[in-house]
């Protein structure tokens, strides 16, 4: 007696890292009949501009509580915190906010 074939199907998740790993083990030709030609982008970069920023170890892991205990990720909250700084410094009536501003030098030269 023959075996029928369990009908493989494609995960329904958004993660990249779930997906990435399922199609590492399989073949694209084997999920044809359930694909799709779509109109538009699927995926679409944020419309911004990605930074670089390094923590010490002990401010990284604090970041990563924090962001834990909110249920999100780190960027999340970094983003966050940086919107409602410049918020808070566009309500500045026009005076500097020190808090953003770069140190000055102290040192003399000569």
């Amino acid at each position: 007696m023959e075996e029928t074939m369990r009908r493989r199907k494609l995960p329904n998740t958004d993660s990249i890292d779930k997906l990435a790993r399922f199609w590492d083990t399989h073949d694209l030709t084997d999920f044809e009949e359930d694909l799709e030609e779509v109109a538009q982008p699927v995926f679409v970069r944020a419309k911004g501009i990605s930074l670089r920023l390094d923590l010490q170890s002990a401010e990284a892991k604090h970041l990563k509580r924090i962001a834990q205990s909110k249920g999100v990720k780190e960027t999340t909250v970094l983003r966050e915190w940086i919107r409602e700084k410049l918020h808070a410094s566009s309500w500045t009536g026009g005076r500097s906010n020190k808090a953003l501003q770069p140190r000055a030098r102290t040192g003399r030269r000569g």
